[in-house]
């Protein structure tokens, strides 16, 4: 058994399978219920079925994983020889993932620094990546936790969708804000901003709202180095369009991902969302 410090993450932070295969992260699902049915994330329920649903109104709520799912995790990655975990999750103010995972680690067999990122989807994905790649490269638990604090700190998600209505249904922005954008029938471009959900901008149409969108990421970037994640539900024309057009106007552009968000943050935003992450390296 090799030793070593590991790196344990949760459904939403959306990596490439093989990133994390690569790696050796660890994604503790969460779980998305559709009408009667409890589905994990990335196994039992695909981001196409999720959009087929809100389409046709189907209620869709969405759950953490469970203190015992975690205690399992630590105790499995502690068996293959890990002599500390790194537990990086999605941000406390939209799910009690890390609670659920503080739980766990009290009981676990090796020690377990577990971490709010205040991130979500391919942000928390960057910070994972980060704090995988400085275990590797020999680290303790505390320099890999450095890796993804500095990542995350770094690290800005912005996303446009086509009506806030799935957001107030959940909880994550307040019903006066979509309210207030349903009632002008503006289209919100979103950010985040302290491990919450925060009102950028508002724009008249969805076209000047992408347009806007590219625009903000463009003089976010400058000349400094950045992975890029564009994220989508149901709008993979849209998502490679701009990916395109970033990549072009990107001139520090190390590593584009291109991907469809998971069943997760989709249930909390809708078909529609395009979202992009920059994080600079």
């Amino acid at each position: 058994m090799s030793r070593h410090v590991a790196i344990v993450t949760d459904s939403t932070a959306y990596l490439p399978p093989r990133t994390m295969e690569r790696h050796g992260i660890i994604a503790v699902p969460l779980t998305v219920v559709l009408g009667d049915q409890a589905l994990e994330e990335g196994t039992e329920i695909s981001a196409r079925s999720l959009a087929q649903a809100l389409q046709k109104r189907r209620p869709v709520t969405t759950s953490r994983p469970s203190p015992q799912l975690f205690a399992e995790t630590y105790r499995k990655v502690a068996e293959s020889g890990a002599t500390g975990i790194v537990s990086l999750h999605l941000s406390a103010e939209f799910s009690g993932t890390y609670d659920a995972a503080v739980l766990a680690a009290r009981e676990a067999p090796v020690p377990v620094r577990v971490v709010d990122t205040g991130m979500v989807a391919m942000a928390l994905g960057f910070c994972a990546l980060a704090a995988a790649e400085a275990a590797e490269a020999g680290g303790t638990v505390d320099e890999a936790v450095a890796a993804a604090e500095k990542r995350a700190a770094g690290t800005f998600a912005y996303f446009y969708v086509d009506t806030l209505d799935y957001l107030r249904r959940g909880g994550r922005i307040g019903a006066a804000q979509a309210l207030f954008g349903s009632a002008l029938a503006v289209k919100p471009l979103l950010q985040l901003d302290g491990g919450r959900i925060e009102m950028r901008e508002k724009v008249r149409t969805a076209s000047k709202a992408i347009a806007r969108l590219e625009e903000i990421v463009v003089e976010q970037t400058g000349l400094a180095q950045v992975d890029i994640a564009v994220h989508h539900l149901a709008a993979p024309d849209r998502a490679a369009a701009l990916a395109d057009r970033l990549r072009e106007r990107v001139p520090g552009l190390a590593e584009l991902h291109v991907s469809e968000i998971g069943a997760v943050i989709g249930a909390h935003t809708g078909p529609g969302l395009l979202g992009v992450v920059v994080s600079p390296r």
